[in-house]
């Protein structure tokens, strides 16, 4: 660019494309600024027109506040482990059967594969069925109702699937009273929730059952309450962001209960079947991970004018996500395909799309939102520790607030990042990321993988959108 020399200062304000700046520079004189921004992901007006009306709203800077000192507030302790039919309502119902499952609200018919199997297991399990071929043409005449973990104060990893029988962890904030749920941890590979169900499996299941459950039961009971915000919190100092790394929060746990289950009236070989069973499954505390994250995040939820997001859960179809000023409406989107590292022999077409409810610990600033605390985990889900730091400082930009329990000691002890604001991801494109296992597509075989992915930008658009109505701004 060139300028005749007696021209006055030129000043530019750059809205676009980097080039147009860099060129503005060149010439004499020039004072250039360059606006980082960029339209909505969706490309659509009505999207933009929608984040702005939102944003620097007083009501829902307020909303927000109020949302995030009802998380902060609450406490977070594992008090029991009983059948689910005892701790959740609708498993209890006489005459009825029902089972839940991961993710938004999905019909049998619109299910993927390891949803599928993991169902068919389920069933299985409780005796409902002798074959996989009855229980698939019992769940697909509906006799069986099919309802979401989230619509019942519970969460499930991958599938998500909970029966009856199955033993849960029992989380209670003692202020409150207040209840979270979720099933116990079967380990990695083929196991239910991946959506295998052969007899391995089931078996599997039924000594949970009939020994694990018992056994944590007895020895909760006598050890009385467990804080689950302490163990969470050493462990992100030990290299856990307890998601997909609960190496030494599962270690913590044990700590805790082993010498509780040695002194309750069970065989000798049975705690140290327990103990071995917990001692060789890194992720046992996960499904614990998840329920305080509920939780917190539901104590969170039903705050009028909040854009904060309470809950992301995939069913392998569709992703969607709850926001605190919009009640218990899901905002769906379809699932992310995930890029991640595969077990030999399988690759990113045999892998089923996001599955499950383990990213309400995303939801909660921890797993994908504390990767700088857990540099290993690369080695699981891929990547390298720098892109394990960068995904930490990036999900900043999308959250309003500080969790003053919970440190990274990678970064100079600074604290987690906490609430998810569905106007930031919008306004700025940034979407949550989320690390995950990956199950095979086809019901039966179980997980081949883990990764990377992220939430998909439609939920946050619609979700934003209906925000606007709901408040009346438009």
């Amino acid at each position: 660019m060139t300028r005749p020399p007696d021209a006055r200062p030129l000043s530019v304000f750059n809205i676009g494309l980097d080039e147009f700046a860099r060129t503005a520079a060149t010439a004499p004189n020039a004072q250039v600024q360059q606006l980082d921004w960029r339209p909505p992901l969706d490309g659509q007006a009505s999207t933009a027109e929608a984040v702005s009306k939102l944003t620097g709203v007083a009501r829902i800077d307020s909303a927000n506040a109020v949302a995030i000192s009802r998380f902060l507030a609450t406490d977070t302790s594992v008090i029991d482990v009983q059948p689910a039919r005892s701790a959740i309502a609708i498993l209890g119902e006489h005459g009825k059967r029902t089972l839940l499952h991961a993710g938004p609200p999905i019909a049998w018919d619109d299910m993927c594969g390891p949803m599928r199997g993991a169902l068919i297991g389920a069933v299985l399990f409780e005796g409902w069925a002798q074959s996989p071929t009855t229980a698939t043409d019992l769940l697909a005449s509906g006799s069986i109702e099919l309802s979401p973990c989230h619509h019942s104060n519970a969460v499930g990893p991958m599938a998500g699937v909970i029966s009856p029988s199955m033993p849960v962890w029992i989380v209670e904030d003692a202020e409150t009273g207040r209840r979270s749920f979720s099933n116990l941890n079967e380990g990695l590979g083929k196991v239910l929730r991946f959506g295998a169900y052969d007899a391995v499996v089931i078996e599997r299941l039924q000594w949970m059952t009939e020994e694990l459950g018992p056994v944590l039961s007895s020895a909760l009971r006598a050890v009385g309450p467990v804080s689950l915000s302490t163990i969470m919190a050493q462990a992100l100092h030990m290299g856990d962001e307890v998601h997909n790394r609960n190496t030494s929060a599962t270690g913590q746990l044990l700590k805790r209960l082993a010498g509780p289950i040695a002194g309750t009236p069970f065989p000798s070989a049975t705690h140290a079947q327990v103990l071995t069973f917990i001692g060789s499954n890194d992720h046992f505390f996960l499904n614990l991970s998840m329920a305080a994250c509920k939780l917190q995040l539901d104590a969170a939820s039903g705050v009028s004018d909040s854009s904060m997001v309470t809950a992301m859960a995939r069913n392998g179809v569709n992703f969607g996500i709850r926001v605190s000023g919009l009640g218990d409406r899901w905002f769906e989107a379809p699932a992310s395909v995930i890029d991640g590292l595969y077990f030999a022999g399988y690759g990113p077409d045999d892998g089923t799309p996001d599955l499950g409810d383990s990213s309400i610990t995303e939801t909660a600033g921890l797993g994908g939102f504390a990767m700088a605390a857990a540099p290993a985990i690369v080695g699981f889900v891929g990547g390298t520790a720098t892109d394990a730091l960068n995904y930490t400082t990036r999900m900043r930009h999308i959250t309003i607030a500080e969790n003053p329990r919970l440190t990274i000691a990678a970064l100079g002890f600074q604290n987690t990042s906490l609430g998810i604001d569905l106007r930031l991801v919008v306004d700025t494109g940034i979407l949550p990321v989320i690390n995950t296992g990956i199950a095979h597509r086809e019901a039966g075989i179980g997980q081949i993988g883990a990764g990377i992915t992220s939430a998909p930008f439609a939920c946050f658009a619609a979700a934003a959108k209906s925000l606007v109505q709901e408040m009346s701004l438009g």
